[in-house]
């Protein structure tokens, strides 16, 4: 579709809602005020393109005489360069936007192949985000963490809420392999090692909803690393979703009660995640997304310990910085390249 058209129907459902708005539009007065508010960075980006077109047209005018013409000229180029950052910033403000972007994130990190070196590499992983989740003024909360005897963890999970959330992390779902000399390594070899990271938008119970009768519950003692009983009474929650077989498992806290919302967090998350990749695998059937499917299968990223370089494999992009990602201080410039790179293939597919 013409840019310019696309341009004229955002400013004119603009309008519309300021005038139903004025109106005294009070039945939907929540959901139009929401929509004015995304529109209007749009409108506002827009409106600063179409000066800088008018204001370029009038200096390539004025470029006509003599005694303007250096003046003009100055102004003119100086114009022209800025035009394409503001048509493609317009453009990505555009582009159809994930229902699920907004929402916060339940992260799940598992230890893959690797034994305890894979654990101990989960729980570096884990605490990766934990202080990414602090420096961009997030809420981290651990749910749930398998730990193993010495600081590894089997599995963790934890609830990431604030601004925009799911929209940064998406991408960090898939397998992340690790390079390097584990300190139970007597011979100084370097281990290849993964875990596998699931980031999940929090669903509310109005995204999916679950039938009671489709539901099983267990309860059993909680187990400590080791495999020693740190509970004395059956406080652990397994949920079951019986028509899919997922099977969710909360042990963390001593309260039957909360294992069970945790576990049924868990649970909804999952769901609507596999009701969102269906769908997403429909609308994508014909392409293959530039920055991978998300897949948990699919490895993402190695980090590789005696080079001191991470890399990600779906962008082709190195940072020779290891402990500046691990501290969660530059993992930001791999998030910020990801969406880059989406932005770039989803602005493609659109011409």
């Amino acid at each position: 579709m013409n840019l310019d058209i696309q341009f004229d129907r955002v400013l004119y459902r603009y309008d519309e809602i300021r005038e139903q708005l004025a109106a005294g539009d009070t039945q939907s007065f929540a959901k139009l005020s929401k929509e004015l508010s995304d529109l209007t960075p749009i409108v506002e980006t827009i409106t600063a393109l179409n000066k800088a077109r008018v204001d370029m047209a009038e200096a390539e005018a004025m470029m006509a005489d003599p005694d303007m013409r250096e003046l003009a000229a100055e102004e003119y180029y100086a114009l022209k360069e800025t035009l394409p950052a503001l048509e493609r910033g317009v453009q990505i403000m555009l582009l159809p936007k994930d229902e699920a972007d907004e929402k916060n994130a339940i992260l799940e990190v598992r230890a893959g192949t690797g034994g305890e070196e894979a654990a101990l590499f989960a729980a570096e992983l884990f605490r990766m985000y934990e202080r990414y989740a602090g420096l961009k003024g997030w809420r981290f909360e651990t749910m749930d963490v398998n730990e193993t005897g010495i600081g590894g963890f089997k599995e963790a999970s934890a609830t990431i809420t604030g601004r925009g959330v799911f929209a940064r992390l998406k991408f960090e779902s898939g397998v992340h392999r690790v390079q390097r000399v584990p300190a139970t390594e007597a011979g100084g070899r370097i281990h290849t090692s993964a875990a596998t990271v699931a980031v999940l938008p929090e669903a509310e119970e109005v995204d999916i909803h679950i039938e009671d009768k489709d539901l099983r519950f267990d309860v059993y003692r909680s187990q400590g690393s080791g495999g020693q009983s740190v509970n004395t009474t059956d406080s652990a929650v397994r949920v079951t979703h019986i028509p899919t077989g997922l099977a969710v498992a909360c042990q963390q806290e001593k309260s039957q009660h909360k294992n069970k919302a945790t576990a049924m967090k868990l649970l909804r998350a999952r769901l609507y995640e596999m009701e969102r990749s269906a769908k997403a695998a429909e609308r994508a059937a014909d392409r293959k997304s530039q920055v991978g499917s998300g897949d948990r299968s699919e490895r993402i990223r190695t980090y590789n310990f005696p080079q001191g370089r991470v890399t990600d494999h779906r962008i082709n992009l190195t940072l020779y910085k290891i402990e500046e990602v691990m501290s969660g201080n530059a993992l930001d410039e791999v998030v910020e390249a990801l969406i880059t790179a989406d932005e770039a293939e989803r602005l493609a597919a659109m011409e």
